[in-house]
């Protein structure tokens, strides 16, 4: 029996995922998870043989996610679900070590597939996606290390959450931590990152794929 936690923050979506995937008769859905901090906790708790991730979900964006599952939960395979099938967010969930990559506009046998495929150690994409490019996007950049390699797991989070438009006050409350070691936390992303201002910020996140632009 192939075990999955599934995260996906609209319910309806998460719902119609379960019931697609406990319909067949070697999977089960162990774990719904509604963002990402969330997602990272149950597949630590759970050890799922399968993580069905959507890309955009809340509060720790998907790459981030697919980072840390592949960091710290090494049996864990990566289905990312998502309706954008632009190479940026294809390439990127890639090369941060997802197997699988399914758009949300496909049929539905496609995410059993991806399941079962990326559970025998093999690559899955949605058929209408190019295989051959994406895979000489993933392999051509997939050593590439810029300033986000050096980050700490805290000031990724307040990288996310700044880039949404949240001041230091807010990120606080969510992370529960003082506004100025919230500061700090910045500060010293912005340091690391080689950047400069709230809009030098906005952009690296649109451009590494972490938010829509």
């Amino acid at each position: 029996m192939t075990s999955i936690v599934l995260a996906e923050d609209h319910q309806i979506v998460r719902q119609g995922c379960k019931a697609l995937l406990e319909h067949e008769p070697d999977l089960c859905v162990i774990g719904e998870a509604k963002d990402g901090v969330e997602a990272v906790t149950l597949v630590k708790q759970l050890s799922p043989d399968v993580l069905v991730l959507d890309l955009m979900i809340p509060r720790l964006h998907g790459l981030e996610v697919i980072r840390q599952v592949v960091a710290n939960a090494k049996a864990t395979k990566v289905v990312v679900l998502s309706m954008h099938g632009e190479e940026p967010f294809v390439r990127g969930a890639l090369q941060n070590g997802a197997l699988g990559y399914v758009l949300k506009d496909c049929s539905s046998e496609d995410l059993v597939q991806a399941v079962r495929a990326v559970v025998g150690g093999h690559r899955y994409l949605t058929p209408m996606l190019n295989d051959l490019a994406i895979r000489a996007f993933a392999d051509s950049e997939m050593s590439t290390k810029d300033g986000y390699e050096k980050l700490t797991h805290r000031e990724r989070l307040v990288m996310h959450l700044a880039s949404e438009g949240l001041n230091n006050a807010e990120i606080g409350e969510k992370l529960t931590v003082s506004p100025r070691t919230v500061e700090t936390h910045r500060s010293n992303l912005m340091s690391k990152l080689g950047l400069s201002s709230q809009t030098d910020l906005v952009r690296f996140v649109i451009r590494k794929g972490f938010l829509e632009p």
